[in-house]
């Protein structure tokens, strides 16, 4: 499986982004996806999760009622809308996939490259 994130960039407090994590693998529906957050000098944290079917979603609370992520199983992406944001916010995202929904990112077979989001004032 191979993930590819995109869509950071640079935004003010209050603003929106939206990530994409596309996969070119055929295993794409099989998995569960989830999203990390790196902030500088800091361990990666867990931002949010779906279930294969879509049907199925969790998040972490700082980010809960502000992102949203989805998943398109036609076009092997998956979409972090990113609502609200913060300073707080600011890191690398990275995407993630794999049989198994947890918050540690160790338990993660597949990681895409990495997107970074910052957010100013």
């Amino acid at each position: 499986v191979q993930l590819q994130a995109s869509g950071g960039g640079q935004v003010q407090t209050g603003g929106s982004l939206r990530l994409s994590c596309a996969s070119s693998g055929r295993a794409f529906t099989d998995y569960n996806i989830a999203w990390f957050r790196q902030p500088p000098g800091q361990e990666r944290w867990f931002v949010a999760a779906i279930t294969p079917s879509g049907r199925s979603t969790f998040y972490a609370d700082s980010v809960r009622g502000r992102f949203t992520l989805s998943r398109d199983n036609v076009e092997n992406t998956a979409y972090l809308q990113m609502n609200s944001l913060s300073s707080e916010d600011t890191g690398v995202y990275y995407c993630a996939s794999g049989p198994e929904i947890r918050r540690d990112p160790a338990i993660w077979p597949y990681w895409g490259q990495g997107t970074l989001v910052t957010v100013s004032s």
